[in-house]
């Protein structure tokens, strides 16, 4: 949701992409905490620390099928001089009723099975005759086709150290310990943790909900036929894309046209499972300008703080852009110029920071880093503008790829990094250090 309204100025003022995205992050609040389902909590964000309710492991147990024994009774065991165990039983992952190993015995014990007491090691079954009484065997039978493996007698033809191949108590994390701490985002081996230590449910902040929508009466979906004058969707389709590798729970609409009372019924219609809306095309100063035109006078005179404002950034892709908030919950809206390139490049710098934001993560940003340019030529920027070329970034070094201009899409599918050319620079010489934006 949003907080407060961007501050404004005349229309012909010239914004910086820091002012216009400080005034994103300013008016954008990480949505609220709620209780979630392990699985359902995927890919959100913990809001409090985790602690650790028993030990893991929550007992000594066995990491190697094998035998459990005493240290002593195998002490200089060899294949020539093996020494000779009485089986006393079974030992299984989950049983309860324990057996005891004394002088001269051994205990069958699986992985992950407790170690029994009087057990101080545990012997791997390829160290042993499996009770067959020949060489050194490659594993156990089955227990239902091998009843009497769990009893007889087991030559063991190597010694074994105490506590070899046991998983002591508490070895993982302790009880009392932090398992996870707030901010952490559950991927599967956190989930896996948690679960582990007995949590069904975590208390985190949801993962946004992404609401995409392309403008423009020239669009058709993929698998149509073109006619004259029209052009594939791909916006949408990469926005939602791009919002779900942020972190979000992305929904694409369909094109809308170029009609301002469609475009605002069908925002509305969105704004019942949007956390923030996208749109992408209509913001530019032409008289089809659609997005423009049906929402820059969308403030509700009863919220204040409400409406959307349309800027022009000192940026190359990029310069229209538009961000409020509408409907009565202040969802925030971006609104993205049409050029597939542009638009990309403008979520990665203003809506990809949102989407972090609304998920309570502290670092919203791409990582950055220094690279040395290698170019066949120097490259030219517009003074006074932030231009942002795409590139391919290897081991220190980054090579632009399609040129300069805004609208090879074909060149941004190969790339993995976005050069930043600073404002005040007319040329960039190859060789020289810049600065790097990390999409991969």
């Amino acid at each position: 949701m949003s907080t407060a309204a961007p501050r404004t100025a005349g229309p012909d003022h010239l914004w910086s992409v820091d002012e216009h995205l400080d005034d994103i992050l300013a008016t954008v609040r990480p949505l609220e905490p709620i209780e979630l389902h392990l699985l359902d909590a995927q890919g959100c964000v913990l809001v409090e620390d985790v602690t650790v309710p028993v030990s893991l492991p929550p007992f000594d147990n066995s990491s190697m099928d094998g035998y459990a024994v005493r240290v002593a009774d195998v002490a200089g065991a060899s294949e020539q001089y093996p020494a000779a165990l009485e089986v006393v039983g079974d030992v299984a992952a989950g049983q309860a009723d324990l057996l005891h190993v004394g002088p001269g015995q051994a205990a069958r014990i699986m992985t992950g099975a407790p170690l029994p007491p009087g057990a101080e090691t545990v012997v791997p079954v390829e160290w042993t005759d499996g009770g067959l009484g020949e060489g050194p065997v490659t594993g156990m039978r089955a227990g239902s086709l091998d009843p009497g493996g769990a009893t007889g007698q087991v030559r063991v033809h190597r010694p074994a150290e105490a506590r070899a191949h046991v998983r002591a108590k508490g070895s993982d994390v302790k009880a009392g310990d932090r398992a996870l701490a707030a901010g952490t985002v559950l991927g599967p081996p956190q989930i896996s943790l948690l679960a582990a230590i007995g949590r069904g449910t975590v208390r985190v902040r949801p993962r946004p909900r992404v609401v995409v929508l392309s403008t423009g009466s020239e669009l058709v979906q993929p698998d149509e036929e073109l006619r004259s004058g029209q052009i594939y969707d791909s916006n949408s389709f990469a926005l939602t894309a791009a919002a779900r590798d942020a972190g979000a729970i992305a929904y694409r609409v369909g094109a809308v046209a170029d009609d301002a009372t469609t475009l605002r019924d069908t925002i509305e219609d969105q704004l019942v499972r949007a956390d923030l809306m996208v749109t992408t095309g209509g913001v530019s100063v032409g008289a089809y300008d659609v997005v423009k035109e049906a929402l820059s006078y969308a403030a509700d005179e009863d919220e204040p703080g409400s409406g959307v404002e349309f800027r022009k950034l000192a940026m190359q892709p990029g310069k229209p852009q538009g961000f409020g908030s509408i409907g009565p919950d202040h969802t925030p809206l971006l609104a993205l110029p049409g050029n597939p390139v542009s638009s990309y490049v403008s979520f990665e710098l203003f809506v990809r920071p949102a989407i972090r934001t609304l998920m309570g993560l502290t670092d919203v940003h791409r990582p950055r880093a220094r690279a040395k340019l290698t170019a066949d030529r120097p490259l030219t920027s517009p003074r006074g503008r932030r231009q942002f070329l795409r590139a391919r970034y290897t081991d220190g070094t980054v090579t632009p790829v399609g040129g300069a201009g805004s609208h090879l899409v074909a060149a941004l599918a190969q790339a993995d990094a976005l050069i930043v050319v600073p404002e005040d620079a007319e040329t960039v010489a190859p060789g020289t250090e810049v600065e790097v934006v990390l999409l991969g």
